[in-house]
């Protein structure tokens, strides 16, 4: 789930704040909270209502119990106001009230853009919860989403609407609050709103407090005499999950707990045609419980899978049959199965565990095994190496797990082990190998790559990494390549999120020249020279797919694969594609093509309808990500 480069303020770093922010909630629920009067005051403001008083002001309007509240907007935000800023998951302000936008769809997780359901999958009402909190308070939605005070009213007004039509009454006992904390949740599903109604009322009995990011300093006491009345799950009518079993190998301890519906979409793959042929490794930037929470919640992301770090369990939010929207871009969503990992990629090492490589590998070749998937890295991939789906998007898009994701160690795992060393002539193709833990690179780690907070200021720092830098010229001192989605007409650096200047373990190229320890490899369009002295970073590929121009005009690169206008039914609007603007497959050149070519598709969930185009695309390891182009531009050759 990282976020983008170069340092832009993308909907993606948002959520990482918001997830931080959970991940620190979550840790002072577990017990280490400081009992002090339920509303008590303690901001710094005291010229102005403290934040507290804002929480005891709004439950005192609206009947609601000070506690719950206070609990609610702990479970939902830390009690972070963000500035009026919203979370990738359209969340706005403490209680994070939602109201997501069909932009924040089309370049969130969803990777919507260009679909023709945009406007419809942003205007499902758990996606709106300001517009009925307006309606409830007479609040502007502005005031709602920007103003921490009105925010918190929004809330409250929503819980005690929700009590009201679940009990008829504002009871002031907390205990009798559980279903309207529920339906608070949004969740559709039995599970996943008794979840959040578990975690509320686990914070109520052992309390909280902290100092928010801008210094406000919020307090709940424990109070363990609190017993809610859980009976109340029923009047909701939820749907049940209970017929839902855990897609895991009998290895892995795997337990499922319910993405929100507005997260994904239900689907039948590959019975209905859609073909599942890739696994996308992600990171959750976030604790274990807070990336779970995150999926919880209406209008973002959620993956199939969440892998614990200690010991590597596994919460399964998705069934495999169902997309979920956690890559950036529908067309990969269609046909992958997302894994999100605990830990944080600027510091990635000491999080991923080898219970947490094993526990995924074993989850890996079960999936792998039951749907065909190979079981190699163009196969296998990162969150860093999917396509952008659109020009604009590309720069932004996520580069998790980041440089600290031991490849090779995982392949290994899965049973792919390293060929020996070295390099072939020009023309030849090359998997990128370097040894993990003799592959020291040095990078700039800045705040804004580091949810933790542990990094203040921009530290270089030298760390064993899974990549190779790509420069100029066959130089150290050469400026290292600037993909043009990032750095265009400039030099890249060596920034932890600036993926455009790197080669990671398993990716395949065509080398294009040598020069004493450098080898040149095609990337990104140009010629590019890494250090690999007696080949100690690659290893020859044979039996490989090369494509190259079929003609002297350079070739359109694609971000996804949507049939022509065409092709639709009469009855069905047509999703739109356009070529990466910044990017062609220059005469001469030559790519690796990471899969045999497949026929344009889409779907459309309320009907359950795939379309198939005519036309084939060819998916190849173009830079650090992989992108498409139209097999009929190209020709191809085996390597």
């Amino acid at each position: 789930m990282t976020t983008g480069n170069t340092g832009r303020a993308h909907a993606s770093k948002r959520r990482r704040r918001a997830l931080s922010a959970a991940a620190a909630a979550l840790a002072l629920a577990t017990g280490t909270a400081t009992q002090v009067p339920a509303l008590a005051t303690g901001d710094t403001a005291p010229s102005a209502p403290t934040l507290q008083q804002e929480f005891t002001t709004a439950a005192d309007a609206y009947h609601v119990p000070g506690q719950v509240l206070l609990a609610v907007a702990y479970q939902e935000s830390a009690w972070e106001t963000h500035a009026g800023q919203h979370s990738t998951d359209g969340g706005y302000g403490p209680m994070h009230l939602t109201d997501v936008t069909p932009a924040m769809m089309a370049s969130g997780d969803a990777g919507a853009v260009g679909r023709a359901e945009l406007s419809k999958l942003a205007a499902d009402p758990a996606l709106h919860t300001v517009q009925a909190a307006a309606k409830l308070t007479g609040l502007s939605a502005k005031e709602l989403r920007t103003d921490p005070s009105a925010n918190i009213r929004g809330g409250a007004a929503l819980l005690a609407s929700y009590q009201k039509t679940v009990t008829g009454t504002l009871s002031a006992d907390p205990a009798n609050w559980y279903a309207a904390v529920a339906r608070y949740s949004q969740s559709t599903r039995r599970p996943g709103a008794q979840a959040f109604a578990d975690r509320v009322f686990a914070t109520v009995k052992k309390g909280a407090h902290r100092t928010t990011a801008d210094g406000r300093r919020v307090s709940l006491a424990a109070d363990s005499d609190v017993h809610p009345a859980t009976g109340q799950l029923a009047s909701l009518a939820l749907k049940s999950a209970t017929d839902t079993e855990t897609e895991c190998p009998a290895t892995v301890a795997c337990t499922f707990v319910p993405a929100a519906a507005a997260n994904g979409q239900v689907s039948n793959r590959p019975a209905n045609g859609i073909r599942i042929d890739t696994i996308v490794i992600h990171d959750t930037e976030s604790s274990y419980d807070a990336a779970i929470t995150t999926f919880e919640q209406a209008g973002g992301a959620a993956a199939h899978y969440v892998m614990r770090s200690s010991d590597g369990a596994v919460t399964q939010m998705v069934p495999t049959k169902d997309l979920a929207f956690h890559a950036g871009s529908y067309s990969t969503n269609m046909h992958s199965i997302g894994i999100e990992h605990e830990g944080y990629a600027a510091h990635g090492a000491t999080w991923y565990t080898e219970a947490q490589y094993e526990a995924t590998a074993d989850l890996v070749k079960y999936l792998a095994a039951r749907f065909g998937i190979p079981l190699d890295r163009q196969h296998i991939i990162g969150h860093d190496n999917v396509a952008g789906p659109r020009s604009s998007l590309v720069s932004g898009m996520h580069w998790d797990p980041g440089p600290s994701w031991d490849w090779n160690h995982f392949m290994s795992l899965l049973g792919v082990h390293a060929m020996q060393h070295g390099v072939g002539p020009v023309g030849s193709v090359v998997t990128i190998a370097p040894r993990f833990d003799d592959n020291p690179q040095t990078v700039q780690i800045c705040p804004a790559d580091d949810p933790t907070g542990a990094t203040t200021v921009c530290t270089e720092t030298q760390q064993p990494a899974n990549f190779v830098y790509l420069h100029t010229e066959p130089a150290d001192t050469a400026p290292l390549f600037g993909d043009p989605a990032i750095h265009p007409g400039t030099a890249g650096t060596d920034r932890i999120n600036d993926w455009g200047s790197t080669a990671v373990a398993g990716q395949q190229f065509v080398v294009a020249g040598q020069d004493g320890d450098w080898t040149a490899i095609w990337y990104s369009g140009a010629k590019v020279w890494f250090h690999n002295p007696d080949g100690c970073n690659t290893t020859p590929a044979h039996g490989v797919k090369v494509i190259a121009a079929a003609g002297t005009s350079p070739v359109a690169v694609y971000g996804s694969s949507y049939p022509d206008a065409g092709e639709y039914p009469a009855a069905l609007s047509p999703s739109t594609q356009a070529a990466l603007s910044m990017y062609v497959v220059p005469p001469g050149q030559a790519y690796v093509a990471t899969t045999a070519p497949s026929l344009t598709d889409d779907f459309f969930p309320s009907s359950g309808t795939v379309v198939t185009g005519a036309k084939a695309m060819y998916t190849v390891q173009y830079n650090h990500r992989v992108a498409l182009v139209y097999a009929t531009d190209v020709t191809a050759t085996d390597s």
